[in-house]
């Protein structure tokens, strides 16, 4: 597996492997667990060639988010990325990606000002514009990203139509834990019983899903009710950003569960904030 670091030499590899094999691409920000490796592995079967891409992006964090404290494990991480099969890890440097005089910036409209964009401004200008340099730089056939970061695919799938990159978005499905905690970078921020709170968010979603697949309760005020419930009596301490239901394609909000329904929600615990989300039927 090759590790490179200049964006010269991934152009020139990815120009050279085009002319043979598919490209598949995963971004990534590091610190990966098993969720980053089924995407990887989603990946290889997809295409003939699979590049990773390991950078903590800068533009996405809010002026209150600490950059400087997301969890970094590069070495962890290449050893990983070579163990799921990927062929190359693509790891540029900050001032490579944003030179001093960088200018231009992606803004995806409509999609981006709800739920997370909503909470965080910004952050999915920041995403649509790494995540299109890395586009240009790597040239890919697919790029694979994860279920559990719902609007963020959403909101590259947008980017990639409006923009005519030729490349097909897979999204994969979220990798829980045993207790359905979705995997996350930021679970290991929690202490043991911490841990054991933190599954509140998929308990939750999980009721308002038997709800409405057995219950044929359609009604969102009843089944965000139901969800609090289920949140305050495993972690009174939680604090709810946003409980939403929206199209599953759209993400506009709904008035009634159907079939195409996908509630989403963030959740501060203990000072860790935690998204998830799941469809309704």
């Amino acid at each position: 597996m090759q590790v490179i670091r200049s964006i010269g030499k991934i152009q020139k590899l990815c120009r050279e492997v085009s002319k043979r094999e598919t490209i598949g691409l995963v971004p990534t920000m590091g610190y990966l667990h098993r969720g980053h490796l089924s995407l990887i592995e989603r990946a290889k079967k997809e295409s003939g060639f699979v590049i990773v891409t390991i950078f903590v992006n800068p533009a996405q964090f809010a002026p209150n988010e600490d950059l400087k404290k997301y969890p970094r494990d590069e070495r962890g991480d290449i050893e990983k990325i070579k163990k799921a099969g990927a062929d190359a890890v693509f790891i540029p440097k900050a001032g490579a990606i944003y030179p001093d005089d960088f200018q231009t910036h992606i803004k995806v409209e409509k999609i981006t000002k709800r739920l997370e964009g909503a909470v965080r401004p910004g952050h999915f200008r920041g995403v649509a514009t790494v995540v299109a340099k890395l586009f240009n730089m790597t040239r890919p056939d697919i790029a694979v990203f994860g279920q559990k970061d719902y609007q963020q695919a959403a909101v590259l799938k947008q980017m990639a139509r409006d923009l005519n990159f030729p490349i097909r978005i897979i999204v994969s499905p979220t990798v829980r834990e045993k207790d359905g905690l979705a995997m996350s970078s930021r679970n290991r921020y929690f202490s043991n019983s911490q841990r054991e709170e933190a599954v509140c968010l998929y308990r939750a979603l999980k009721r308002a899903r038997e709800m409405a697949r057995k219950e044929n309760v359609r009604d969102i005020k009843k089944l965000t009710s139901a969800m609090k419930r289920v949140i305050r009596s495993i972690c009174k301490a939680a604090k709810i950003d946003y409980i939403a239901f929206t199209d599953f394609d759209s993400l506009e909000p709904v008035k009634a569960v159907d079939r195409n329904t996908v509630c989403s929600l963030a959740v501060r615990l203990h000072g860790v904030r935690l998204i998830d989300n799941m469809r309704m039927h």
